[in-house]
């Protein structure tokens, strides 16, 4: 019984040592992989080594057809017609993008007040422990800063979204 056990150890051993010497060297020459380099590229190209490399292809794209005899029915485009979205949609889309964008705006202008409220020129009021333990009152302080300078820059972030929207000039809220 042990005789077997050691006579399949060693076979397995074998077997899989074998495995990795069949393995071919792979190189790195760029972006690509391969086990031939030419002359040329065998100057510039890494040795890889350890464990194997698998590389997939990436699908080749349809070029675009040039229309063929159906386009003398249809007017002429910089694109192709599945990629045309009707105007009525694109409006409305556009509204849509531009109602979410003045909500997120309401509401950050709204945290912003909450935050400038709760941090009272640079004196909040002490909470719990932070009058025994003043750090933690100025961490809490130096948090709220950072906090309103970060709300700051999203509205601003916001408002340049806005200003970028095609259609009706910036919502009321913006011009503050």
């Amino acid at each position: 019984m042990l005789l077997k056990h050691a006579l399949l150890i060693t076979l397995v051993a074998l077997f899989g040592a074998s495995g990795s010497f069949a393995q071919e060297r792979i190189y790195r020459c760029g972006n690509e992989y391969t086990n031939k380099p030419t002359d040329q590229q065998i100057k510039t190209c890494k040795l890889i080594e350890g464990s194997s490399i698998s590389v997939v292809q990436s699908p080749r794209l349809a070029a675009p057809s040039s229309g063929g005899a159906s386009s003398a029915a249809k007017p002429v485009a910089s694109g192709s017609a599945s990629q045309k979205v009707d105007p009525n949609d694109q409006r409305t889309r556009d509204a849509d993008a531009r109602g979410v964008l003045e909500s997120e705006l309401r509401r950050a202008e709204a945290r912003q007040a909450e935050l400038l409220a709760e941090y009272k020129d640079g004196q909040p009021d002490l909470r719990g422990g932070e009058a025994r333990n003043h750090q933690k009152y100025l961490d809490r302080v130096a948090e709220l800063k950072a906090s309103i300078a970060r709300n700051d820059s999203d509205i601003a972030g916001i408002k340049r979204e806005l200003g970028r929207m095609p259609g009706a000039s910036a919502p009321a809220s913006a011009a503050k």
